[in-house]
């Protein structure tokens, strides 16, 4: 196979259509020679954040001078995207080798009778294949949906444990409410193992704390009290962190305090492991770059993947904050499958934004851009315009954004998309 063989053989695997899928993760991983305990793994699990923390992490371990591997998803361009070593994407000739290897598995697999594995578990393979092709000292994973049953849960013994803020999403699977979400989650911790976790919610924070003293893993709760901004501005925020360490973070969501705080901490709680010393960290953090939330992409333009209740709240306070300085224009797009009224409502409510384009992401999941713009109408804005080309939505709402600050929001998939269009504006251009 060629590398577009590759991914469209992948694409068309189902996500979710394993009956056992840990133990069938396992086998999986057991038959191309569990590659994914080679490395010292920080694993981290969430409903929202998960990949800011995982990307910070990866930066202050790289400004060490540590070789990293770091596994995220989903991407938004490129599958590669999902595989990095010292932050470097993986190129496409190594990701058909790899997925020559665990191809042949497949094959096995499938001639014994075993249900095929799926999307995620051979991106997993293929990744952790490669981490230990380059060495990699360290690996930073960020689990795929939930975290017990997930293939990253495949690894036996991490450094550290870190969870994320919980909330509702994904429901079908997880659960249907918090404490069942959240003990999903704390099925990454492992016995002895330290567990650094957002303890903001309480419903959340408890089952944690009880699955962490289950296993006699040490466990670090992290709540707003521990860290204070002492500004915020368009080129982002520095804040104090225990009343002790001032951070920088190239972000502008309050929000990312909370995530740069539990991988600071997490490397803190580490610091006899990879014996970096404070002032690399901070360095590390403030030079983190993570595509696609809360990023600024261009003067005054910036992309969010927000497509839950929950990560549009988040969205939402930052943008109130600097809805008192600037106007804001609001790029939307949703697939069909999340609560998007009730984000839109959120949206109109609380920032109450001067313009909005309304677009339309591709595939069958995506919501008409007509549908959203009526959304936006039925819940108070005047000035709305809706366009399902998405390359179109953009420029226009660039356009109308004048002197203001534009948000992109509502989905990762529009993120991708949007990264798409300056991709080849840029090509255009050499």
């Amino acid at each position: 196979m060629n590398y577009t063989e590759a991914v469209t053989y992948i694409e068309q695997i189902p996500r979710f259509a394993i009956k056992e899928p840990l133990a069938h993760a396992k086998e999986l991983l057991r038959r191309v020679g569990d590659p994914q305990n080679t490395m010292k793994v920080i694993h981290v699990a969430g409903t929202n954040g998960k990949g800011s923390v995982c990307a910070y992490l990866a930066s202050m371990l790289q400004e060490g001078g540590l070789s990293c591997g770091l596994f995220t998803s989903p991407h938004l361009v490129s599958m590669n995207e999902r595989f990095r070593v010292n932050g470097e994407m993986m190129d496409n000739a190594s990701f058909v080798r790899l997925f020559g290897r665990v191809k042949q598995v497949i094959d096995e697999f499938v001639a014994e009778g075993r249900e095929h594995p799926s999307y995620f578990e051979i991106l997993f393979a293929v990744g952790m294949l490669y981490f230990q092709e380059k060495q990699v000292e360290y690996a930073v994973l960020e689990t795929g949906l939930g975290g017990r049953l997930d293939a990253t849960n495949t690894v036996s013994h991490p450094l550290a444990c870190i969870i994320t803020s919980i909330s509702l999403d994904h429901t079908e699977y997880l659960g249907d409410t918090v404490d069942k979400i959240a003990a999903e989650k704390a099925g990454i911790i492992k016995p002895g193992v330290p567990v650094i976790f957002d303890g903001c919610n309480p419903d959340a924070a408890a089952v944690i704390k009880r699955r962490a003293d289950e296993l006699g893993s040490p466990a670090f709760m992290l709540e707003e009290s521990m860290y204070k901004a002492i500004s915020n501005t368009p080129e982002g925020i520095r804040f104090l962190f225990d009343g002790a360490d001032e951070l920088a973070i190239p972000y502008v969501a309050a929000y990312q305090m909370m995530n740069a705080s539990l991988a600071y901490f997490t490397m803190k709680v580490l610091s006899n492991v990879h014996g970096l010393k404070d002032e690399v960290l901070r360095r590390g953090i403030a030079g983190t770059r993570w595509e696609g939330r809360m990023e600024t992409i261009l003067p005054g333009v910036i992309v969010d993947g927000a497509h839950n209740e929950d990560g549009v709240r988040r969205f939402v306070e930052t943008a109130v904050h600097f809805k008192k300085d600037y106007k804001i224009t609001i790029l939307f797009s949703a697939v069909a499958d999340k609560r998007y009224r009730e984000m839109i409502a959120e949206i109109c409510r609380q920032i109450q934004p001067d313009a909005v384009v309304a677009a339309q992401i591709e595939g069958e999941r995506s919501v008409p851009a007509g549908a959203l713009a009526e959304e936006f109408r039925k819940n108070g804005c005047r000035k709305v315009h809706e366009q399902p080309d998405i390359g179109k939505a953009f420029d226009e709402a660039c356009t109308m954004r004048g002197d203001g600050l534009l948000f992109c929001v509502g989905s990762l998939y529009l993120v991708g998309e949007i990264k798409k269009c300056l991709r080849r504006y840029e090509n255009d251009k050499l």
